[in-house]
């Protein structure tokens, strides 16, 4: 059986993506990880007003960096995104982001820990089924685990 290849896609780390030391700033690998997660649900059916309707959204619980090499003003990158955990009940899931320069070399990778949010309720939530059944379909990391359920009692 062919390996499925994390969901992935290309930017240009900008001059609004560099610090100080000319190298791309942490938070601009943050918002790139986002980005490309937001974009492989819109891509499955699941854009924002989707979300909107469904008084629903991701929210990520943990953030957690490992820079390897720097980026430069104007690096092509490749972002990807792979399933790291999942929840039984699908409330709680793991992403995790590998973000590369154009010849392969990793450069940081994004472990977030993140669960669906009740919009109104303002607590985990397990999502519609059509949902999980995306999140699901998302290749996974080598480390994948399974989680424990997030939903409050």
């Amino acid at each position: 059986m062919a390996e499925l290849r994390p969901f992935a896609r290309k930017f240009i780390a900008g001059w609004g993506d560099m610090d100080f030391n000319a190298h791309m700033r942490n938070t601009a690998f943050l918002d790139r990880s986002a980005d490309v997660r937001m974009m492989f649900f819109a891509e499955r059916g699941f854009p924002m007003s989707e979300f909107a309707r469904l008084r629903i959204g991701p929210v990520v619980l943990q953030d957690v960096v490992d820079y390897r090499r720097e980026v430069g003003l104007l690096e092509e990158i490749e972002v990807t995104v792979a399933l790291a955990g999942l929840a039984p009940d699908g409330s709680r899931f793991a992403i995790r982001n590998e973000i590369r320069r154009s010849e392969g070399k990793l450069c940081a990778t994004v472990s977030s820990s993140c669960g669906w949010l009740d919009l109104a309720a303002r607590k985990l939530v397990v999502p519609p089924a059509p949902l999980l059944d995306v999140l699901r379909a998302l290749p996974r990391s080598n480390d994948f685990a399974s989680l424990p359920s997030g939903r409050e009692k």
